[in-house]
C-alpha cells in the first residue's frame, strides 16, 4: 500500500488480476476442504457461537510471542527511529501509554512479549520500526528497491514517529544480524505471509503491517523460531491486528466444519486467504455487502 499522498505506483508481477486470484483461491481450496467442497455455505453463527469464535482466534489473555525484545526499544529511541516525544504523545492520545509499553520503549531486558487487543497497536508501531530501520537484503535488494524511490511507500513515508526522515533509517542499522540460515527462513516464511490490507506478502512490505511483519519475522528468526512456530505466532499476531478479517476467515472456515486450532497457519497466511483479494472473496461468501467492515489503515 503506497503513502496517500505520493503518485500511486504501478507495481510489477505482485498484484494478479482479480479474476486470476479468484480461480487460484478455487484450485487451492483442496488443501483444507474435503475433496467433496460445498460452496453453499451453511447458517451463520449466532452472536454467541461468534462471541467464542472470536475468543478462540483472539483470547484475551493475549498470545506469548517466541521472541524476547530485549533492549531494541532503547536502541531504537537512541538512534531516533522512534521519536520518544512524538510516540509518547500518540501513545497518551490513545490511553497506551502504560508501564509496560514504557519499559519496552526505553528500558534493557525485557522478555517475552504478548499482544493482546488491547497493546496490538502499539506493538504494530514497535515492530514498524523494526522493520524499517533494521539492515537487510530483502529491503535493499528486494521489491521495495525496485521502484527507485522507497520513499514512496506507506511503510516508509507513512512512519511519523522518527527524529528526521524515515529514509535516514531505511535498513541502516544492523540491530538484528542473521545467520544465512536464519536470512533464509526469513525469505522463505515473508514470501508467503500475506495481510488483509494489501496484495502483498511481507517480502513486499509497502506498509506498515507487512514492514512491522517483517521486523518480527526477523527477530523470530535470530532467536531460533523455525518454520512453524514463526507461521503460528505470525497468524496469531496477524488476528489481533485484522480481528474481523481474520473472523470472518474463521467463520467461513467453520461452516465447512474445520477447526480454526487444527488449521494450518501456512496455508491461512498465505494469498488465498489473506491477500486483499483472497480475503474479499472468503467475505464475499460469508458477509452480506451491507454488514461488511471497514478495514483499518496503515498510519500510527
Amino acid at each position: 500500500m503506497e503513502n496517500q499522498n505520493q503518485t500511486p505506483i504501478t507495481k510489477k508481477d505482485y498484484s494478479l488480476p482479480i479474476s486470476i486470484i479468484i480461480a487460484a483461491v478455487f484450485i487451492a481450496g483442496a488443501w483444507i476442504y474435503s475433496a467433496n467442497f460445498n460452496y453453499r455455505l451453511a447458517p451463520l453463527d449466532s452472536n454467541k457461537a461468534a462471541a467464542n469464535l472470536s475468543e478462540v482466534i483472539t483470547p484475551q489473555k493475549g498470545f506469548i510471542l517466541p521472541v524476547n525484545w530485549g533492549n531494541l526499544g532503547k536502541q531504537l529511541t537512541d538512534l531516533g527511529v522512534i521519536d520518544q516525544n512524538k510516540f509518547g504523545q500518540i501513545l497518551n492520545s490513545r490511553n497506551e501509554l502504560t508501564v509496560e509499553t514504557q519499559k519496552l520503549l526505553s528500558e534493557s531486558g525485557n522478555n517475552k512479549i504478548i499482544i493482546t487487543s488491547q497493546n496490538a497497536g502499539t506493538l504494530l508501531n514497535f515492530f514498524w520500526a523494526l522493520g524499517l530501520a533494521n539492515k537487510n537484503k530483502i529491503l535493499e535488494q528486494g521489491p521495495m528497491s525496485q521502484y527507485g524511490d522507497a520513499s514512496r511507500f506507506a511503510s516508509t513515508g507513512g512512519w511519523t514517529l522518527v527524529m528526521g526522515s524515515p529514509m535516514d533509517h531505511y535498513s541502516m542499522h544492523s540491530l538484528i544480524n542473521l545467520t544465512p540460515e536464519q536470512q533464509k527462513l526469513v525469505e522463505e516464511t515473508s514470501q508467503n505471509i500475506y495481510r488483509p490490507c494489501c496484495n502483498n506478502p511481507t517480502h513486499f512490505p509497502d506498509c506498515n503491517h507487512g514492514m512491522a511483519m517483517l521486523g518480527l519475522l526477523e527477530l523470530m528468526a535470530s532467536q531460533g523460531a523455525g518454520h512453524e512456530e514463526m507461521y503460528r505466532a505470525a497468524l496469531a499476531v496477524n488476528s489481533y491486528w485484522f480481528p474481523d478479517q481474520y473472523l470472518t476467515i474463521a467463520k467461513f472456515l467453520n461452516t465447512k466444519g474445520i477447526d480454526w486450532n487444527k488449521s494450518s497457519p501456512e496455508k491461512i497466511l498465505a494469498k488465498e486467504f489473506s491477500s486483499a483479494s483472497g480475503y474479499q472473496w472468503v467475505s464475499e461468501q460469508v458477509v452480506q455487502p451491507e454488514e461488511r467492515e471497514q478495514k483499518g489503515g496503515c498510519a500510527v
